[in-house]
């Protein structure tokens, strides 16, 4: 591709991808905005000053709560993700065929039927509306995106490396340190950055099990949709997106990357 394209196609994407954003700027700093004009009538701040002001310590609140059921998510899903994925990408087993079925159930039924499922055994078990049931079905929906993105890393992984690493005098743990880990670094990240980035958008598994009690932002924001205060709802939509971002830009180098493990 020459240099030419490649900046046509980088434009394109930059425009396709920030429009939403304008949108959401320009509402966020609009007092008022009716069809059919192109731009605000009349501009403020009010949306801002709720967000920093009348809102703040709840915004805040809320997305220490989103962040914290993230990233806990994340980090279990990679504990489970990896050790299972490296089972179905390394080993032939029987039953490995039902296994994938049952890791995509989840995916493929509605997150209503799932979550409300598994509502009435969250109260038997003293989950619902607290930090832990919310983290628990959040892994329903992210453990098998988790697993799926690690089977597919360690289907091109070789193990031999590990083998020669050991014969060299590497103990076990020194051959998963030192060899598996870094092999393996970028799929793990972009297994960490997708259940981390699910979790941070759900809503209507958190509202279920969490019981309005659970207070994450997507929460926040689907109600103040409701309350058709569109300025305040974009300038929260604004906020709900850059942790997001953020937790985007320092994972973004291994994204498209081809590791030694040979997928990323």
């Amino acid at each position: 591709m020459t240099l030419r394209k490649r900046y046509v196609t980088s434009t394109l994407i930059v425009i396709s991808v920030g429009l939403p954003f304008l949108q959401l700027l320009l509402w966020s700093t609009s007092d008022r905005w009716f069809y059919p004009s192109l731009l605000p009538q009349s501009w403020g701040i009010r949306a801002w000053e709720y967000v920093f002001g009348t809102a703040g310590e709840q915004i805040i609140v809320s997305i220490f709560q989103s962040a914290g059921v993230a990233a806990v998510t994340a980090l279990i899903s990679l504990m489970i993700g990896v050790p299972a994925g490296r089972a179905l990408g390394l080993y032939q087993f029987k039953g490995k065929d039902l296994i994938s079925v049952l890791l995509i159930l989840p995916i493929i039924v509605p997150p209503l039927c799932v979550a409300m499922g598994l509502h009435l055994w969250f109260i038997r078990l003293g989950l619902a509306d607290s930090f832990a049931g919310v983290v628990l079905v959040h892994l329903t929906f992210c453990l098998p995106y988790t697993v799926f993105v690690m089977w597919g890393v360690f289907s091109n992984y070789n193990p031999d490396f590990e083998a020669q690493a050991r014969s060299l005098g590497a103990s076990a743990r020194q051959a998963v340190m030192r060899v598996m880990l870094p092999m393996t670094l970028s799929g793990m990240v972009v297994a960490a950055l997708f259940s981390f980035l699910l979790s941070w958008s759900q809503y209507l598994a958190t509202l279920i099990i969490g019981g309005g009690k659970v207070m994450t932002l997507p929460i926040l924001l689907f109600s103040l949709m409701e309350s058709g205060d569109r300025p305040v709802a974009s300038a929260v939509s604004i906020v709900f997106v850059l942790p997001a971002f953020l937790a985007l830009l320092p994972s973004a180098k291994y994204l498209g990357r081809r590791s030694t493990a040979g997928v990323w």
